[in-house]
């Protein structure tokens, strides 16, 4: 699987952290991300990323910045994503089951590499489950349409 990522300056050490745990496990991982602590701007990480995987460039998303917040946001505002910021490994599993997502976000400055490592076991693990939540998904989907 590819996996493409994206991060601002505040998260450069934890995304090299993170390419080489997902590596490690055999993912192919695209940098769409910065690699210098030089301030820039989180939206256009978080865009390009969200474009990849909507364009079939890599089957899912990781983004980071200090919070997961903003970048989750630029993410968003492309059409097709349904980025998620997590914390903690269960609502990422349960995103992936219930919404679907594509792209995970979480934040340098809230999360430790350890938890960033669990949170991102129990998302690819998890597989979205259909049914009602598939009609769910598409209602979410469709707002995108008016």
């Amino acid at each position: 699987m590819k996996i493409g990522i994206g991060n601002d300056h505040a998260a450069v050490e934890m995304k090299n952290d993170v390419v080489a745990y997902l590596e490690e496990k055999g993912y192919e991982v695209v940098n769409y991300g910065t690699d210098t602590n030089e301030s820039c701007n989180y939206p256009d990480y978080g865009e390009k990323v969200g474009r990849a995987v909507v364009s079939g460039e890599v089957e899912l998303g990781i983004l980071i910045c200090g919070t997961g917040v903003g970048i989750s946001l630029a993410a968003n505002k492309v059409k097709g994503v349904r980025a998620v910021v997590c914390s903690e490994p269960y609502s990422a599993k349960l995103s992936r089951q219930h919404n679907n997502t594509n792209v995970l976000a979480f934040g340098a400055r809230v999360i430790g590499i350890e938890m960033a490592k669990m949170i991102i076991d129990e998302w690819l693990g998890a597989e979205f489950m259909g049914g009602r939540h598939q009609t769910r998904v598409d209602m979410i989907m469709a707002i995108e349409d008016k």
